[in-house]
């Protein structure tokens, strides 16, 4: 039996999604919606300390591996967690059918929450940049495997121009080098996971993170679960790590963010 492309399915859904989004709300509309609103929160700037790891910890109902993870799932009590908890940026699924999240999740966490937020999403055309920056996203995510070379220079030029910082993210070597051969592009993640059997190995960092320029700051994304992980990935030279899944399945959002990140 073939094994499903967990990847493939959800850039096919997300396409649909677009196409339908554009039938409500078209592009020329998005871009008269921004000129209204207040510029976005520096996100580089927030989680590029030296000496120490950032947190982005990330806000998630659901994910293709592990299904729902947080059935009791209330975002304010979320949110307002990881601001007592002093988390340097927060990421947001907005994902609908993979994630169960929401477009409408970022404003209400920064309602909440002084840092910037990060939209969580598969962004795949210019339409997409328009509309995170329309929701409050401070920051977008794009990913090495779902775009081209000039697709990510495309994108990630328009965020800037939108105000907006861009984590690129890359699984393996070739990504990585799609990535590195472009200008402009200082936020680099690793994703432990592979996108399309959604296994975790917490080695493709050891991996890849020699393989960037010291001048890059570089986010580390999936599996993080212990301050084990953290340390080593501090000591390694890594920026910030993106925590989601270990948090979400927390009774005490709070305390486990303080045990894993030891502040």
């Amino acid at each position: 039996m073939k094994k499903s492309d967990t990847l493939k399915e959800i850039i096919a859904k997300k396409k649909e999604r677009i196409a339908l989004l554009k039938q409500q709300v078209s592009e020329e509309e998005l871009k008269n919606r921004i000129a209204a609103l207040p510029a976005p929160r520096p996100f580089i700037e927030a989680i590029n300390k030296p000496r120490v790891i950032s947190l982005i910890a990330e806000i998630k109902k659901a994910s293709p591996s592990k299904g729902v993870i947080r059935p009791d799932f209330n975002l304010p009590e979320i949110a307002s967690a990881y601001n007592e908890a002093g988390v340097q940026a927060v990421s947001v699924l907005t994902e609908e059918d993979f994630f169960q999240g929401d477009p409408l999740y970022i404003n209400e966490v920064k309602n909440i929450i002084p840092t910037p937020v990060l939209r969580k999403d598969f962004i795949l055309e210019p339409y997409q940049v328009y509309e995170s920056r329309c929701i409050g996203s401070d920051a977008i995510l794009l990913i090495a495997d779902t775009l081209s070379q000039d697709a990510i220079q495309e994108l990630s030029a328009l965020a800037a121009e939108l105000g907006m910082d861009c984590l690129v993210e890359a699984h393996d070597e070739k990504q990585l080098k799609k990535i590195l051969k472009l200008k402009g592009l200082p936020l680099i993640g690793i994703n432990n996971r592979d996108l399309h059997t959604l296994e975790v190995d917490l080695k493709t960092t050891e991996r890849l993170f020699l393989l960037i320029p010291k001048d890059k700051v570089v986010v580390v994304e999936s599996g993080i679960k212990t301050y084990q992980d953290v340390l080593f990935f501090k000591i390694l030279g890594v920026n910030a790590c993106l925590i989601g899944e270990t948090f979400m399945e927390s009774s005490d959002v709070k305390r486990k963010v303080e045990e894993i990140m030891r502040w």
